[in-house]
């Protein structure tokens, strides 16, 4: 199967379970891997032949600015929902990185995949 990716993507939310996480925005990553079959959009060269990850990225963005998830699991769950609402991609993994989140390392993170 092909794949289409969302790479580092950079952003700032709510998240975490402690008061100290609750009050400021903090940043996270995530990446995106999404299974399709590609080969008539290669052939075809025409957009609505595959993924339009670019709706895909608007939809976690949108997700993403407006949540307060208490869990990273949670915010990976949503994220694989809204990848796969799109009837092209047969599988989705996420992974969620949220940098400085634990002392000494540089992030802790979670990564699911989920298929159709």
């Amino acid at each position: 199967m092909d794949k289409i990716f969302i790479r580092d993507l950079a952003l700032r939310c709510i998240i975490g379970i402690f008061p100290e996480e609750r009050r400021e925005k903090q940043d996270i990553v995530i990446n995106v891997e999404m299974h399709a079959d590609l080969r008539k959009a290669g052939r075809s060269d025409e957009l609505s032949d595959t993924v339009d990850y670019k709706a895909i990225k608007k939809a976690i963005l949108k997700l993403v600015e407006d949540s307060g998830f208490q869990l990273i699991e949670s915010l990976a769950e949503r994220i694989a929902q809204i990848a796969l609402a799109n009837e092209k991609v047969e599988q989705v993994t996420v992974t969620i990185d949220k940098p400085g989140a634990l002392r000494f390392a540089r992030a802790s993170a979670v990564e699911i995949t989920r298929t159709r």
